[in-house]
């Protein structure tokens, strides 16, 4: 006997709409009619259940259709044009490429965009630009976070002369060869080190699927990420009445940039898929630039997984400055630390939360210490931030920002074909850089001048200590060392270049 008595044409004229909520009645009501309900009676509940579905959400029996109508029946949201985009301010027009212009044009677009700027080491990203900076009202948006959640500076100063550098130069790269770890170079279970932060109860509040990324934390705290991550020995010039106090005159300094590591990419990936998808009603053009609602709870959601990822990012400086420190035996002068790829609350009375992205932008509020660097052959400056204080960050028009680098002028792949290898080299030796790893991408050329940067954004930033890189660390994700190199360093290009094979195949 054939069961399925109610079809989708009957649900057609009964008023319902083509959708997933017609094949979800339809499973239901053939299981009804297996049950021994009558046709009469079924074709009553659908019309009822069609009038008024939130009746029904609870219904044993119909409270999935009812659940597939509901979200049906909410009606779309579309995208409203704003009469003028928001505030827009950028430093060093001169310095940015189009791309990244047109992309923070857009942002100022958004309907709930308070105000925008662009920062002078801007290049095109996802959505929102590298160096872009964006204030949204009750929205926080992955995209404008970036990928490496988190992302940031470590910079510890050492009493010692540069001298010292220069003379247990061996004994200094041995210390960076062997206590740091690289991309997928693991560290040894016998030098992995507990942090506080595996202990962190956000794990468990983590969806059920993400909670996993515990294990990847467990294996990878400590470690640095592979392309522009480094960690490096630097001569560092400290200049008189400096905000940490310390003598005027060169020191020694290690200086690290990594991120969040397999931990931020995953929460990035899902939470910005989840964006994207929630901010269809957007053009095209702007649907990178995708946010989640703080009031709807997967703003709250996110703005936890980013809060964990950020503070993961911490633990893994934290644990190799603690590394490299002891190795040492030199006395600290002091630490700076500094966030990017990140969204930081602002609260309001009365109102919904704003949050200020910073993607590849450095906090830059009065008085906040900041690291801005170069690249593996240019100096890199330590700097005081010269915005308004944080109850005044919505008024200022970088909204109490700065670069977080020098900024790329080449793109990878554009480094890798256009720049010479010996030529790159034959510049390292020439301003005494040792190269530990790398790779033609992050060649000096392929980056702007740190002081042309530095220069358009005065106005945001005091410079109060130089520091030029010596020793210099950093993945192989060329799958060519452009640098120095040891058997860990060669294994890691030799695993990136099979693993590009077997894409390939």
């Amino acid at each position: 006997m054939d069961t399925k008595i109610i079809t989708g044409h009957d649900l057609l004229t009964w008023g319902w709409k083509e959708g997933p909520s017609i094949g979800a009645a339809i499973q239901a009501a053939n299981a009804e009619v297996a049950a021994g309900v009558s046709v009469e009676t079924l074709t009553k509940t659908l019309v009822d259940l069609k009038a008024q579905p939130a009746a029904y959400v609870d219904d044993n029996v119909w409270g999935d259709v009812a659940a597939v109508l509901v979200k049906e029946n909410k009606p779309k949201r579309s995208f409203m044009e704003r009469a003028e985009p928001a505030p827009l301010r950028v430093w060093g027009r001169e310095l940015i490429d189009e791309g990244a212009f047109t992309q923070i044009t857009n942002a100022a677009r958004l309907p709930n965009a308070l105000r925008v700027a662009l920062m002078p080491d801007a290049h095109i990203g996802y959505g929102l630009p590298i160096g872009g900076v964006a204030a949204l009202e009750g929205a926080i948006a992955p995209y404008m976070v970036g990928v490496d959640i988190g992302c940031r500076m470590h910079a510890t100063i050492f009493d010692r002369s540069p001298i010292h550098l220069k003379q247990k130069e061996k004994d200094y790269k041995e210390m960076l060869l062997r206590l740091t770890y690289f991309g997928r170079s693991p560290i040894p279970t016998h030098e992995r080190r507990h942090h506080p932060i595996l202990d962190d109860p956000r794990w468990e509040m983590l969806p059920r699927h993400l909670q996993n990324l515990k294990d990847t934390a467990v294996k990878q705290v400590g470690s640095s990420g592979g392309g522009n991550h480094f960690a490096e020995w630097t001569e560092l010039t400290v200049h008189p009445n400096n905000p940490l106090g310390i003598a005027g005159g060169k020191y020694i300094a290690l200086v690290t940039h990594s991120g969040s590591r397999g931990v931020g990419y995953k929460l990035a990936n899902y939470y910005s898929k989840m964006a994207e998808d929630m901010s269809y009603f957007l053009p095209q053009e702007m649907r990178k630039l995708g946010y989640l609602d703080y009031a709807r709870g997967e703003g709250e959601e996110y703005e936890l997984a980013m809060s964990l990822a950020g503070d993961f990012a911490k633990a893994c400086h934290e644990q190799i400055h603690e590394r490299i420190s002891e190795a040492t035996g030199a006395a600290i002068l002091g630490v700076i630390q500094n966030h990017h790829n990140y969204a930081w609350r602002v609260e309001r009375e009365g109102s919904s939360p704003v949050f200020i992205h910073r993607k590849g932008a450095t906090p830059a509020d009065e008085g906040v210490l900041g690291i801005i660097p170069g690249s593996m052959a240019t100096t890199g400056f330590f700097i005081e931030g010269r915005g308004d204080t944080p109850d005044k960050v919505l008024e200022n028009a970088s909204l109490n920002s700065a670069s977080h680098g020098s900024g790329r002028v080449l793109g990878r792949k554009q480094a890798i074909k256009k720049l010479d290898a010996k030529k790159v080299r034959s510049l390292l030796e020439a301003r005494g850089v040792t190269l530990l790893g790398g790779g033609l991408d992050e060649a000096p050329d392929a980056y702007k001048n740190p002081h042309d940067v530095i220069a358009a954004q005065s106005d945001l930033v005091k410079v109060w200590a130089e520091f030029t890189p010596k020793i210099v660390r950093m993945a192989a994700d060329t799958g060519s060392v452009l640098g120095e190199g040891s058997k860990r360093v060669r294994k890691e290009a030799d695993w990136k270049r099979e693993r590009r094979k077997r894409k390939r195949r």
